[in-house]
């Protein structure tokens, strides 16, 4: 039986993020966060993407996870466990940005607004990718992918972030098989942060990826989605 499966990039992402990692028996449906400024609008379209389908599993990565939160929340979550059937949080955090990191972002919407759009993703390599893979192929198509959400969707996606709500007050009502898990050398969103939604979350899995940043699914994608395989299994009868 094939399950629906939402998944949600992340800042800068597109549907390159999740292909090596896919698991089998998934049917995967991957959603456009390019074209909207708040968090709350793009999980509206992601769930126009899922119009019809009664119930489906969500994986979101970095920006993807706050908006898997979202998606969560405005998916009938008080209906009997509403229409999201498991969640998968990977590289993210529950709480809003701190104002050094709205800064951070400002600093490069301004840095675009000079036209200087394809200075970004150098600048911000270093926090996606492990210390290894900054040079090379994979480095290379991460900086195409963000060539393809170019500077207007990106306006759009660090505006989203800067805005999003603190999930932190939500977590301990998720009841449904969840995941969390990111990059073991993630800089961007360190495991700490995990752990805390972990801890937050009733029965959550807790997974690490070793020798991977920020983007462990096109980093360890073998590794990925093995836990995402898992993680969509029903669980074994004793």
């Amino acid at each position: 039986m094939s399950i629906p499966l939402l998944l949600l990039p992340g800042l800068l992402c597109d549907a390159r993020l999740w292909r090596d990692c896919l698991p089998a028996g998934a049917t995967p449906h991957i959603a456009d966060l390019t074209r909207d400024d708040s968090v709350a609008a793009m999980a509206q379209r992601a769930l126009e993407l899922m119009a019809g389908v009664p119930r489906f599993a969500v994986a979101g990565l970095s920006m993807g996870g706050y908006v898997a939160l979202e998606v969560w929340r405005q998916a009938g979550v008080c209906q009997a466990g509403g229409r999201v059937s498991h969640l998968a949080l990977l590289d993210t955090s529950a709480r809003a940005d701190t104002p050094e990191q709205t800064q951070r972002r400002m600093d490069l919407i301004a840095l675009s607004g000079r036209g200087a759009f394809k200075g970004v993703t150098p600048r911000l390599l270093p926090l996606l990718l492990h210390p290894a893979r900054l040079e090379g192929p994979l480095a290379a198509e991460v900086m195409a992918m963000a060539e393809r959400v170019g500077v207007e969707g990106f306006l759009r996606q660090q505006r989203a972030i800067m805005s999003r709500p603190d999930s932190r007050g939500d977590l301990p009502h998720i009841t449904i098989p969840t995941l969390v898990a990111c990059g073991a050398e993630d800089v961007l969103t360190p495991p700490a942060l995990h752990d805390e939604m972990a801890a937050l979350i009733p029965g959550a899995q807790r997974l690490s990826f070793e020798g991977c940043g920020h983007l462990p699914t096109m980093e360890a994608p073998d590794a990925v989605r093995e836990a995402l395989q898992a993680w969509l299994s029903p669980p074994r009868s004793a």
